[in-house]
């Protein structure tokens, strides 16, 4: 999909941006308010906080995928790593590369950053992301857990 481009989260994408991370949440069956959406767009858009997005848009500039973003530390590596929260693109333009797209983005800003990884998790079950992510990365052996709180 030679017409994407991908760049930083601005305002003008806001509608579009609502529009996808619902989408996303619709699909890992997260309930997810507009409160909700509000904050993590705040910030976005905070330069103090460490979440920040791109954003893939088509040839008329319409957001058509997302990734949220953001650095951490890596003690025993004694260096910084980027972790990539959130992916998404719109189910209309899916199979065109634009989580290549995406990630490969990514890894420039890691790369530019001096990051020595790009990690991230998926649903044992998100078929068609793995596929994706098999193809431009490699799957680790590390399992994950969580604690609710």
């Amino acid at each position: 999909m030679s017409a994407v481009r991908i760049v930083p989260l601005e305002q003008r994408h806001r509608e579009g941006w609502e529009r996808l991370y619902a989408g996303y949440a619709a699909f890992y069956k997260v309930e997810q308010t507009p409160e909700m959406r509000a904050t993590v767009w705040g910030w976005i858009h905070d330069p103090a906080h460490e979440v920040k997005a791109l954003v893939a848009e088509d040839a008329e500039g319409r957001a058509i995928g997302l990734a949220h973003y953001r650095p951490y530390a890596r003690p025993l590596r004694a260096g910084y790593g980027g972790f990539l929260d959130d992916l998404f693109v719109d189910p209309a333009a899916r199979g065109t590369r634009v989580a290549d797209a995406l990630i490969a983005r990514l890894s420039e800003i890691g790369r530019e950053k001096g990051w020595n990884v790009i990690r991230w998790i998926t649903a044992d079950n998100n078929y068609r992301g793995r596929g994706v992510y098999d193809r431009v990365a490699t799957r680790t052996m590390w399992i994950t857990y969580d604690i609710a709180l």
